[in-house]
Order: structure tokens, then sequence, then C-alpha cells
């Protein structure tokens, strides 16, 4: 009896893990076509080894495959892993280990095994990047996203695969070095110059400061006293919205701590902030961030940080435009009306404070649904109502 159990075995199993690894037996069910059909082939599908990434008979994973994603991808790709290890930023589907979520694991029309071309694939998740311009860069233009950005990890925070000037002059290495008063090798072409497209020749961002539009460079430049100060002489009404309990009053950060969010020279809104709102206060305030990517449920106008907080100051904890109530019923309405009672007359119990929205929401990014600090199902409440 045991001798015919082996030879069944032998029979059985033999020539599955044979013909899985190296011929088309899979193709008798798994269509060849499909599998196959794109101008680039992933290498263990070229050469039929299905069972390099797949088991034959069960699986604990989907699609039979041998372990997670991530980590079968990761046991050839190990170039990947060991120059994230060395890098400061990872790109968030990278990190999250969803491989999948970009490429196809079989065949692709596209470099990489890309699931469409790049443009296509970085616009799902990069809404925000505007597509039209009456100038556009020609790497933008034609959709190549990746001439200028990694995919998985990087140094700099935008992906670039090189900093400063360096991106730059890959391609624009006759730039005419007339038109820049300093050496520009050493400058960020970035700060004045929008990489995407502009509405102005060469690419220059929508908004100058009317001295460096002017060309009144001495009227920053050369001057003794190199602090905030230096700005806050023209902009003398700004003074004011720091004098909070809360500010951005930044001392010993760096001799003008305005140039910390304002870009001197040129911007893209009126402010001439150095980046988006959601970026730019990620350079100070990172644990917001991590949060954000460790949280199933997150405030729909998270990334609009302006929206509830004032970027100079505020009396208000957080640096909000109001209390913990008043910032929230621009939006929501009702709150405090049909809901849990808020206000002066309402104490935490635990701590004595006004109970308002944030006392039991956090905007930033939480477990449970509409933004509770803890499960609504009774962890929260009996945070105060001990006796229940």
């Amino acid at each position: 009896m045991k001798n015919i159990f082996k030879i069944l075995t032998i029979l059985i199993f033999v020539p599955c893990i044979v013909w899985g690894g190296n011929n088309d037996k899979c193709y008798q069910c798994h269509k060849k076509n499909n599998i196959k059909s794109g101008k680039f082939i992933h290498k263990p599908v070229a050469s039929n080894k299905c069972l390099k990434c797949h088991k034959a008979h069960v699986s604990r994973f989907e699609n039979l495959l041998t372990d997670s994603p991530d980590k079968i991808c990761l046991n050839c790709h190990k170039e990947i892993m060991k120059k994230a290890k060395k890098d400061k930023v990872i790109h968030l589907p990278f990190e999250k280990g969803a491989c999948v979520r970009c490429h196809t694991s079989h065949s692709s029309n596209f470099n990489g095994l890309l699931k469409k071309s790049p443009k296509k694939l970085c616009m799902e998740c990069h809404k925000e990047i505007k597509q039209k311009y009456r100038f556009t860069h020609s790497p933008f233009k034609k959709g190549d996203c990746l001439k200028c950005h990694t995919a998985h990890s990087s140094k700099d925070r935008r992906f670039l695969k090189k900093n400063g000037s360096a991106i730059c002059l890959n391609c624009h290495k006759k730039t005419n070095s007339k038109s820049h008063k300093k050496d520009f090798t050493k400058k960020e072409c970035l700060s004045c110059h929008n990489p995407h497209g502009s509405s102005k020749k060469y690419l220059l961002r929508e908004v100058a400061h009317k001295p460096f539009q002017e060309g009144k460079c001495n009227v920053c430049h050369g001057k003794k006293d190199l602090s905030s100060n230096l700005c806050l002489k023209c902009h003398e009404k700004e003074r004011k919205t720091f004098n909070k309990l809360h500010n951005h009053i930044l001392g010993g950060v760096e001799k003008n701590s305005c140039l910390l969010c304002h870009n001197p020279h040129m911007g893209d809104s009126k402010n001439l902030l150095i980046d988006s709102p959601d970026r730019l206060c990620q350079k100070c305030h990172p644990e917001t961030y991590i949060q954000k990517k460790n949280s199933f449920y997150v405030h729909p106008k998270w990334k609009y940080c302006t929206e509830c907080h004032n970027s100079h100051g505020s009396n208000q904890i957080a640096m909000l435009k109001g209390d913990g109530n008043a910032v929230c019923i621009k939006c929501h309405k009702t709150q405090g009306k049909f809901t849990h009672p808020v206000g002066e007359k309402i104490r935490d119990p635990r701590n004595g404070e006004e109970v308002t929205c944030v006392t039991c929401h956090d905007t930033m990014g939480t477990n449970f649904k509409n933004n509770l600090r803890l499960s609504g199902e009774g962890a929260l409440c009996l945070e105060c109502h001990k006796n229940y």
C-alpha cells in the first residue's frame, strides 16, 4: 500500500513541479496569449518558470502566490530595497508593499511592467498637479515623469533623481549664464521655474516678488539686518499676525525665518509659498504625516492646512482660526445643536477643559469612523461617563 502511495505521489506531484516550472503545462488552462500579450514580458514568465512566484496546488495568498507580492518581488529586485534603505523618502505604495498597484506581474506594453503609461499612472494619485499650461516642459508634456522622478525612494521629498540644479543641468547644459548674476549651478532652479509648466516663458513661476520683478535687488540684498525684520519693514501688517499666544516666530532657525516658507523671488501663489501648504507644513510637522499614513480615516480636507489653521499665529491651541467648535461648524453647520453638548458650560471631567469637537475627534487621522479618537461603541464615551 505504501509503495502504491509513493508511486502516485511521483506520478502526480513531480510532473506538476516540472511542468509548472519549466514548460507550457500551465498554459493548458491559462492562455499563453493573454499572459504574454505585452511588449515587455517578466523574465520568469518568458522562461515559463511559473513556480518562481506561484504554487501549483494551494496557497495562503491570492492567485496561489508563494508569498505576499512585495516579498516575492524583492526576492529578485534586491537593489530597490538596498537603495530605499539609504534614502530618506519612500513612495507610499512601495512602503506598503503594493507593487501590483503600479506594476503587472506577467507582461505589459510599458517599460518596467507598468500597468499604464507613467503619466496616467502617476496622475491617478497626484491629481493636484495641473495638466495644461500655456508653456509645458517637454518631459511632462510627453508624460515622461520618470525622466526626473524616481518611483520607489529618493533623498528628496519630491522624488527627484538629483537635487538642486543638477537635475535640470542633465538636459539644459547650455543655460544662459548671463541671465543669472551668480553661478546657477549652486542654485535651486525650481525656486523660480515650474518643472511642469507655466503661463510664462521659460517656465517661470506665476507670481514675482515686486522688488525682484522691478530689478530692485538692493531693497533686500546688502542690508545689515538679514532677520525677518527685513521682510517686515515692507510687510508691516503681517507683524501683528505673529503677536499671538501660539505663533510661527522661529528664532534661531536661520537668519530670516520668513524664508522657511516664502520665496523672496518667485512663487505660484500671491503669498510666494515655496511649496503647497501640506508639503510645506510636512517639513516641520512630520508626526502628523506619520499619523495620517497609519490611519484608516482622515479628514477629507486634511491637506488644506490653512483652511483651519492660521499660518502665522493664533490665540487658539494648534494655531486654529477659532476654538475647537468655531472651526468645525464652518462646514458642519449642525454640530453642537443636535449632537453631544459642547461649549463653555460643558467641561471635560478629565482635565476641566471646555468640551469642543476636537475633544472627541482628531482630524489628523484615526482608526475609527468619523475620526473619533476611540471607538464610538463605548470606549470613547466611557472616558468621561465612568458610571455607565
